[in-house]
């Protein structure tokens, strides 16, 4: 629970735009900019280029005509005047641009700078540069919108929403960004808040598997086919394998080399086992090693996608006192008042075949001792299936017609619990209680048709209704057990987030991967690297 504790305040944080790393902070091109004591530029005479030689630029330089709209943007706001040009020549903050260009990798972005050779040839040779070139001039711009928009943009909301992510996407002016390093970049100091602060700690950690990468990585663990699991106390070669990879990732300080299951690789295991999903006792079975064996470069792969996805997250996202987040891959929910998680629950989300949507919704009513109106896929493709060969099946499962329509009524048997928590949204998902509770003891949680069940749904309720005179514990318990529906209608909305993070990292650096229970990291990752 702790794990969950801890990965669930960072998903918030992820919301709320805190809690950035030390190297992160310098990894931003605006913190490169001020770690490197970036003075106001040299004034320079405004001079004016003709504003015709815009398009046959873009005509020379097909691969950045997309950006045409936002180049036009800038120079219109600026009257047509050089702004990459100082007293010198090409000014120092295009040379930054371009180092940074040349690293997207340290981004996670693998892809083909546009033009890369004319590029090279423009900084290899900066001091027979002429004093303003305008086609120069517009390939600078072009570069700095391309890097905006991979960086700090990401996909675009289209692309998102073909993906299955419909969480409100940030909207920034690159313009007015442009504008403000161009004129005093000492602002830069102000301006560390580019990206969400996971995408700075999980760039921090990809850093740290590339240098795994570069190492040779890990070797893949044989485990013999007779070895069911192994426990404290047991010796075997595979021990001596399991110790060389806990070391390789930090789960174990030192590789003692022995080949006895003890104390040290317990420790090392069970760390391992939270950071990655699994249920923290004392075996070692086949599965823990499959997901050992893993290899580097499939988890330097995931990083990169989840560092694209916190590209996606609104700065602003969250400014209520309260919210509600739910990660998806690792079946949590985590209720947050005025910035501090109040309540922590495993919940069960939809299965492959009826995905839970990643979306967000204003929370705004609670039904206690809810009727289930049996959706009609359901009805279709299982109820009426079920009826057909039973007639005393709705009798059996306290079920009834309503019109054309089947309900179940309130009670132990109700597939919603004692109570629903409801936040309309277009996917048709909500969030309820469940009598299966032997579901939330199994490490993968994807049983549903869609909508979210909570573990704690009764504590959930009274957090919800917290500070409103209504309500009182002793009346959330008697409306959750009357078996009569009653809804209440909340005198304030409570932001609910469902987002989809298969890697996560927490203040301390750990990190936690998820499994991908969906497929988007793949289909994600294809359409990253789809320009290579």
């Amino acid at each position: 629970m702790k794990r969950i504790l801890v990965i669930s305040i960072f998903l918030l944080n992820c919301l709320l735009i805190v809690g950035f790393s030390t190297t992160a902070k310098a990894s931003s091109l605006s913190t490169i900019c001020a770690a490197l004591d970036y003075q106001k530029i040299p004034s320079f005479p405004p001079i004016p280029f003709d504003s015709t030689l815009v398009a046959p630029f873009f005509d020379k330089y097909p691969k950045f005509k997309y950006l045409k709209p936002e180049v036009i943007q800038l120079y219109r706001k600026h009257n047509y005047e050089f702004l990459w040009y100082d007293s010198n020549g090409i000014n120092e903050f295009a040379s930054l641009l371009y180092n940074k260009v040349n690293n997207l990798e340290q981004e996670g972005i693998k892809t083909r700078v546009p033009y890369a050779e004319k590029l090279q040839t423009i900084f290899q040779d900066l001091e027979n540069m002429e004093k303003s070139d305008v086609e120069v001039e517009l390939l600078m711009s072009s570069l700095y919108f391309f890097y905006a928009n991979r960086v700090f943009k990401g996909l675009d909301a289209k692309q998102t929403v073909e993906l299955g992510w419909y969480l409100p996407r940030k909207k920034q002016s690159y313009v007015n960004r442009l504008d403000s390093l161009l004129q005093d970049p000492s602002l830069i100091n102000k301006q560390l808040k580019d990206l969400p602060g996971q995408y700075y700690l999980l760039k921090d950690v990809l850093q740290n598997y590339r240098d795994i990468e570069k190492n040779g990585g890990w070797d893949p663990i044989v485990f013999p086919k007779t070895i069911k699991s192994l426990k404290p106390g047991d010796t075997s070669d595979v021990i001596l394998q399991v110790r060389k990879r806990l070391f390789i990732t930090r789960d174990l300080k030192i590789d003692s080399q022995k080949n006895i299951f003890d104390n040290e690789l317990l420790a090392g295991i069970i760390k391992y086992k939270e950071r990655n999903a699994f249920t923290t006792d004392s075996l070692l079975l086949p599965k823990h090693i499959s997901s050992m064996n893993i290899n580097v470069h499939e988890r330097i792969k995931t990083l990169m996608v989840n560092m694209e996805r916190s590209r996606w997250i609104s700065l602003g996202l969250t400014k209520t006192e309260q919210s509600i987040v739910v990660n998806i891959p690792s079946f949590t929910l985590t209720y947050f008042k005025e910035g501090k998680p109040v309540l922590v629950s495993k919940v069960v989300v939809g299965k492959s075949m009826n995905k839970t949507a990643v979306f967000s919704g204003q929370m705004n009513q609670i039904v206690f001792s809810p009727y289930w109106n049996i959706p009609p896929s359901i009805l279709r493709k299982e109820i009426l299936p079920a009826i057909a060969k039973n007639s005393n099946y709705l009798a059996k499962h306290d079920m009834e017609w309503v019109g054309n329509r089947v309900r179940q009524r309130p009670g132990e048997q109700n597939a919603l619990g004692k109570v629903k928590f409801v936040f309309p949204n277009s996917h048709i998902i909500y969030m309820h209680d469940t009598p299966s509770k032997t579901l939330f003891d199994k490490e993968q949680r994807a049983f549903s048709h869609g909508c979210i069940r909570v573990a704690r749904p009764r504590d959930l309720a009274i957090e919800v209704l917290e500070g409103d005179t209504n309500w009182t514990v002793e009346k959330i318990d008697a409306a959750m057990n009357r078996e009569v529906e009653k809804t209440y209608n909340l005198k304030t909305r409570i932001p609910v987030y469902i987002g989809y993070f298969t890697a996560w990292v927490d203040r301390e650096g750990q990190i936690y991967f998820y499994e991908d229970i969906y497929g988007h990291d793949e289909r994600l990752s294809k359409i990253l690297l789809s320009d290579l």
